[in-house]
């Protein structure tokens, strides 16, 4: 019998070839030094096995399966947690007389991946991750979803590295003054949604806001806005834009409804 090596490719068409091999993905590593990154955080990894593999997005794996760590995603498991603890402290003391139910709403517009992605917008954290090349190339290292992840992982990477007080830091780091800016229009922001959900509950009607005047020179002009629901006005507020004005009016509008709604009983 002829051994089956010797024969012609035609006459071995009953015998299952091998597979060719499937090219790899390629990856892509940090486009900055790790180094730039701690000195901006202000923190230093000692192990900074933790810090690569909090800026491991999962895509990486295709290309090294063997990344050490793995991705991100255990860390930032962890990370939501400790984000969650420092950001419920912050609000707690620094709103001593708001009430449980508004830090609740607060902490979930602070905590969501597209805060934490603006925030962290300076630091350049997408410059950092490792990833595939089919990743960078679509936007991976802009992408929200990916910073917001990151951001988480980096926390939790960081409590395990040094503690809840070194997160803190990290976390307040992060912010910096631009994301301060970030989440006080985050939180007044959140008044135009309170006022919509309650007046849709309890009236049965959307708020509408009407530009009432403005006033100073051009460089530094006042925005004056009321805030009706239906044809009743129920506040006005003050701005230097119509977003700001608009966002003050429904602050005040909220306080005059839950002072009507306590006067009246419905709230104890």
């Amino acid at each position: 019998m002829a051994d089956p090596a010797d024969l012609a490719p035609e006459e071995r068409q009953g015998e299952q070839q091998p597979a060719p091999p499937q090219p790899r993905a390629e990856g892509a590593g940090p486009r900055l030094p790790l180094e730039a990154l701690q000195e901006s955080l202000g923190y230093r990894f000692q192990n900074e096995d933790l810090l690569r593999n909090a800026l491991t997005h999962k895509s990486y794996l295709h290309a090294v399966p063997d990344a050490p760590g793995g991705s991100n995603e255990r860390l930032e498991f962890l990370g939501d947690s400790v984000l969650g603890f420092i950001v419920s402290t912050d609000l707690f003391l620094a709103n001593p007389d708001t009430a449980e139910g508004q830090l609740t709403t607060w902490r979930g517009a602070l905590v969501r991946l597209t805060t934490l992605a603006k925030v962290a917008e300076p630091l350049e954290l997408g410059e950092y991750m490792f990833m595939s090349k089919g990743e960078e190339s679509a936007g991976g290292r802009a992408r929200g979803t990916n910073l917001g992840r990151a951001v988480e992982a980096l926390l939790g990477a960081v409590y395990l590295d040094g503690g809840m007080d070194a997160a803190r830091s990290v976390w307040h780091a992060i912010l910096g003054e631009s994301g301060l800016e970030h989440i006080e229009q985050t939180l007044a922001a959140d008044y135009k949604t309170q006022l919509q959900q309650y007046t849709q509950a309890t009236m049965h009607v959307t708020p509408s806001y009407r530009l009432v005047d403005t006033s100073g020179p051009d460089h530094a002009k006042l925005f004056r806005v009321a805030v009706l629901a239906g044809d009743r006005e129920l506040a006005k507020g003050m701005g230097t834009n119509k977003q700001s004005a608009e966002q003050a009016a429904a602050e005040a509008a909220l306080q005059l409804l839950h002072e009507e709604a306590t006067a009246a009983g419905e709230v104890q």
